[in-house]
């Protein structure tokens, strides 16, 4: 005696025998990374990155510049630069405050021999003299502010212990400092909306 089977049943029978084999998420994810990888040794070619991840490429810092200091010596030609003076000033120009702009400030000074208005005379003469010579050489006239200090800060002493004349330390007094710093970063003020375009609706 033959057994009868429902019909809904051989259908069901037959869909699950159609249906591919179930696999797991882990699966998948490992087949398709598989899959990129021997896409890359076929063509050469870098498997496209999501657009929902980017890339993340840091910046390069900018580097600090930093201020520069000289001092420029007028112990050989008390109201000139001398060869060696002059060369510090070509060191000066190529340091990079310098070449960025900033601002430079020329501070003369001079030895304690003479009147004290004649010491602060000679002192500015001689920032002058370096600030020409850099002008000269391209920097702008504008950037450089000039100090005239005359006898007050010695860095040697004017004179020996039992008074008489000291020629090597007032030489080293009769010099011009300069400082340049970096330039100034201005820094916008924050945008503070119409209080009147704020109120409208």
């Amino acid at each position: 005696m033959r057994r009868f089977v429902p019909a809904p049943m051989i259908l069901c029978a037959v869909l699950a025998a159609c249906q591919p084999p179930a696999t797991n998420a882990g699966d998948e994810a490992e087949d398709t990374a598989n899959a990129l990888a021997n896409n890359v040794a076929d063509n050469g070619a870098e498997p496209q990155r999501s657009i929902l991840r980017p890339e993340v490429v840091p910046e390069p810092e900018t580097p600090r510049i930093e201020p520069e200091e000289a001092v420029i010596g007028f112990g050989a030609s008390p109201m000139a630069l001398d060869e060696t003076a002059k060369a510090t000033v070509q060191t000066l120009l190529a340091s990079p405050a310098m070449q960025a702009g900033g601002p430079i400030t020329l501070r003369g000074h001079s030895d304690s021999h003479g009147a004290d208005g004649d010491n602060k005379v000679a002192s500015r003469i001689r920032a002058e003299k370096v600030r020409d010579y850099m002008v000269a050489k391209g920097v702008d006239k504008a950037r450089i502010t000039l100090i005239a200090l005359g006898e007050a800060r010695p860095i040697a002493p004017n004179a020996q212990e039992d008074g008489s004349d000291d020629p090597d330390g007032r030489a080293k007094n009769r010099r011009v400092e300069v400082t340049v710093a970096p330039p100034a970063i201005i820094v916008p003020p924050p945008v503070v909306p119409n209080a009147a375009e704020a109120a409208k609706p």
